[in-house]
């Protein structure tokens, strides 16, 4: 099981930390990624982390504002984010093999 936390309204500009914990769920192992759904839109895929976390990739739109990480000891993922935009008010989920957890809304607006 995956939930996704850290969500919130946040002011152009800003910055928020995500975070994805694990539970009865193969986690190490896997290669994590991050999508996204805003309102009215189709998902939308973030960025993805290898199981080690030695290899990083992010969609044009996020490139230089977000930041992956994982940290398997504690079997959570993580979406550092900034300088946030309004276009970036979504629904984010993370995902890993098979498995989508709930997602965490956020909301970037003044």
């Amino acid at each position: 099981q995956l939930q996704a936390s850290g969500g919130g309204l946040v002011q152009p500009g800003g910055s928020l930390r995500l975070s994805c914990a694990a539970s009865a769920f193969t986690f190490s192992p896997l290669t994590m990624n991050w999508d996204r759904q805003a309102p009215g839109m189709k998902l939308e895929w973030v960025s993805s982390i290898d199981s080690g976390g030695g290899s990083t990739r992010y969609a044009d739109s996020v490139k230089g504002r977000f930041t992956i990480s994982r940290d398997n000891a504690k079997r959570t993922l993580y979406l550092q984010m900034n300088s946030l935009r309004p276009e970036d008010t979504a629904v984010y989920s993370c995902v890993g093999g098979n498995s989508r957890g709930q997602g965490t809304l956020v909301t970037v607006s003044s």
